[in-house]
């Protein structure tokens, strides 16, 4: 899948609703050092929600501790930042079947438990400290003088720095091996079989032996030996539920969300090349419709839907869809049939979706329905904090009807959660000079105006 483009990408944000891309907050692109472009879409998140809410129960995760989020990356990568999970939309792609990533999802799930984060930083503190003796007995080696106390203190600064690389790579492989194990514990309380974990891991495995960068197993994200490998494979054999498989169920579901990365990403051929074996198969169909929705061929994509919503009449994420392809094609009155449709039956009561609801009715223009798209945005938000379109339609709506303090609030929270931290200050300190001292939204503004982003 090719990574997207800025132009891609703000196309994208203006062509659809269920789809959002945007900057991830610092505490995970500090985590990685780069910032990532995260997906907001009901469908996946609700899809990723079942894979790890068994998962996390078993491991005594509280609901609502770890989020996961969908980071719009073709690697095949997942990991935990603080009490975040990000998952790759290259992991959901490139896994044949559900308990593949559900396995993955496991692992991680494993580290969050084992406390390895909080450990790690504690092993690289050391290390630091270490390497600052090191560099100090290379330079007091090196002010002995001469060509022999200079080669002295290269020596030195290189074996302390290895010994403290070898003594990291060893302490991360070890913690691998710990998650690994956990993962197949959690699989067997859920009755879950751990093939889909070894499957993932095999593959990543061949991806290395076929890589064309020298292969260095301790210099990889995860490390990753291949008697790693060699272990799970017995670890998982002598598992109970091994021979357990996803439900039918589950696995459309995950083809699905395959098909609308897909169509998001690389379009008609990307979902030609996906499904080449199966183009008359729902996700491949649904992939196509969408793929036609974003190329304007409104006629053509609502004919696929439909066919679709006949075929699966209680999925809410194809009225989702519907409706999506309805006000991009300006028939905003027309679109609020199918996402009223979709919200009523989504059991997962996500937040977006009442949010993209909220979206839909500001975009009918009178008042009566703008004032109603406020209050359903703000329903949404109570559930889902985080998500900028929320804020973007409010700070829109109360513009719509003269409220130029709320709008400027709104258009703060909208621009902080875009990490676009001065315009968030310049929009919080207009909004505070109008907002009565120390109420809710004030304060509220207070702390966008105090907030100072950690360096990177």
């Amino acid at each position: 899948m090719k990574t997207l483009s800025p132009s891609l990408s703000a196309r994208l944000i203006c062509a659809a609703l269920a789809m959002w891309i945007a900057v991830l907050l610092p505490w995970i692109a500090n985590a990685q050092g780069k910032r990532l472009a995260v997906i907001r879409d009901a469908e996946i998140e609700a899809l990723l929600s079942d894979y790890s809410a068994p998962i996390f129960k078993a491991a005594g995760i509280r609901p609502g501790e770890i989020q996961i989020h969908i980071s719009m990356d073709d690697a095949f990568n997942a990991f935990v930042s603080g009490r975040h999970m990000v998952i790759n939309t290259g992991a959901i792609l490139q896994t044949e079947e559900p308990n593949e990533l559900i396995g993955v999802i496991a692992h991680e799930a494993g580290h969050f438990i084992g406390g390895h984060q909080a450990r790690l930083r504690q092993r690289v503190d050391s290390a630091q400290f270490l390497a600052v003796v090191g560099v100090l007995l290379g330079a007091g080696a090196a002010a002995m003088g001469g060509d022999a106390g200079s080669a002295a203190g290269q020596a030195l600064l290189a074996g302390s720095q290895t010994m403290i690389m070898r003594d990291l790579l060893a302490y991360r492989r070890d913690e691998e091996i710990a998650a690994d194990q956990e993962a197949i514990k959690l699989l067997d309380k859920t009755g879950q079989s751990a093939w889909g974990l070894v499957a993932s891991f095999q593959r990543m495995d061949r991806q290395l032996i076929f890589t064309t960068m020298p292969r260095n197993s301790y210099l990889q994200t995860h490390p990753f030996p291949r008697e790693r490998v060699k272990l799970l494979e017995n670890l998982a054999a002598s598992s109970k539920n091994f021979s357990q498989v996803d439900s039918a169920n589950l696995q459309l579901r995950h083809k699905m969300a395959q098909a609308k990365i897909l169509a998001y990403s690389d379009g008609i051929g990307g979902i030609q090349r996906k499904f080449r074996d199966h183009l008359t198969s729902a996700p491949a169909r649904y992939g196509l419709a969408i793929a036609q929705f974003l190329q304007g061929k409104t006629a053509e994509a609502l004919g696929g839907i439909d066919k679709l919503i006949s075929e699966q009449p209680k999925n809410p994420y194809l009225y989702e869809m519907k409706a999506e392809i309805l006000l991009r094609a300006g028939r905003a009155k027309e679109a609020l049939i199918p996402m009223k449709k979709a919200v009523s039956l989504d059991t997962h009561k996500s937040g977006l979706m009442q949010i993209i609801e909220g979206t839909i009715l500001f975009h009918t223009g009178d008042k009566a329905s703008i004032r109603e798209a406020i209050r359903l945005t703000k329903v949404g938000l109570v559930r889902d904090p985080d998500t900028i379109q929320g804020y973007s339609t409010l700070a829109r709506a109360y513009a719509a009807l003269g409220d130029e303090t709320l709008a400027l609030a709104a258009s703060a929270d909208e621009q902080f959660l875009a990490s676009n931290f001065k315009q968030a200050k310049e929009y919080a300190l207009r909004a505070q000079q109008k907002l009565k001292k120390n109420s809710p939204e004030w304060l509220r503004m207070q702390d966008i105006v105090l907030y100072k982003p950690e360096k990177n």
